[in-house]
């Protein structure tokens, strides 16, 4: 019968495959706080209910809390695949509106120590994603770790979430600065949360970018604004993803035109050799050995 699963969702995978470009974006910040996984997961959401499928992977190892913002509970986390306990399909967790995640914990800072063999099998599993969603959204932890700075130098593009606190907009520009200073070309993306009002956020996402191209010579295109709403912190306390519980608040309203934004500039055509799982999964072997 096991057998028979496996072939079943193999097949449905081979055609899934066929259909779609699985794209991978790490979501990061400079520091903590910020609202990095509060955006990530609503904007996997957002992403869902414009029909396409998205997968996120918690890989903030010291505050992994993807589950805990849905109030659901890991049975498994990457941890155990990496021990072979379990396969990649057994360790993906369904949350809200079904949307599938990928607990980290500690797999994480395993992933950092493997052997070739193990990051062999490591790669086998997680290339089975490919083409199973039309997105895989890394939440990193905040910070500039080894950990979050592979996922980022792997990911096809990085979204950046600041606030307009100083101290917020100064770490973002660090961490964008840190992973241009290693000579690798990151497409960044910024996203100002907790804004007052637009001119506020127009005026933070400024700052980065006038910065960023003036002394990094790099252009930092802005993705949109999140309002700073109390529908928020009243989602976190139900444990329930905010543009599910308060669907017409000015939060989920800002993600959902953001998205919109995002969507807009995007293009699928399957033929970039720099996208797709397989890709991401190179260039994060390479990172790791």
């Amino acid at each position: 019968m096991n057998d028979q699963a496996q072939g079943l969702r193999n097949l449905i995978q081979s055609n899934a495959a066929k259909q779609r470009n699985t794209k991978v974006i790490t979501v990061t910040s400079g520091k903590g706080g910020v609202g990095k996984s509060n955006f990530s997961l609503n904007f996997a959401l957002t992403l869902q209910s414009q029909g396409y499928k998205v997968l996120i992977f918690d890989a903030d190892i010291g505050l992994a809390n993807i589950d805990v913002l849905m109030g659901v509970s890991s049975k498994y986390s990457l941890y155990h695949l990496l021990k072979k306990e379990k396969t990649i399909w057994e360790i993906i967790e369904r949350g809200h509106h079904g949307i599938e995640f990928i607990a980290g914990g500690s797999g994480f800072t395993d992933l950092m120590r493997l052997t070739d063999q193990e990051l062999d099998y490591f790669s086998e599993q997680v290339g089975q994603l490919n083409g199973y969603v039309d997105y895989i959204i890394f939440d990193t932890g905040a910070g500039l770790s080894k950990e979050t700075l592979k996922f980022i130098l792997a990911a096809e593009e990085t979204i950046v979430v600041t606030t307009p606190e100083p101290t917020a907009i100064t770490d973002a520009y660090a961490i964008i600065k840190m992973v241009t200073n290693l000579n690798h070309q990151v497409p960044f993306r910024l996203v100002v949360n907790r804004i007052a009002d637009e001119k506020e956020g127009r005026d933070t996402a400024a700052k980065i970018s006038m910065v960023a191209r003036q002394f990094l010579q790099l252009d930092i295109p802005t993705l949109g604004f999140v309002a700073d709403d109390a529908h928020v912190s009243k989602a976190v306390r139900k444990q329930v993803p905010f543009t599910v519980a308060f669907p017409n608040s000015e939060a989920a309203r800002s993600i959902r035109d953001l998205t919109n934004r995002f969507l807009h500039g995007q293009t699928f055509t399957g033929s970039s050799e720099s996208s797709g799982v397989k890709s991401f999964l190179s260039r994060m072997i390479r990172l790791l050995r």
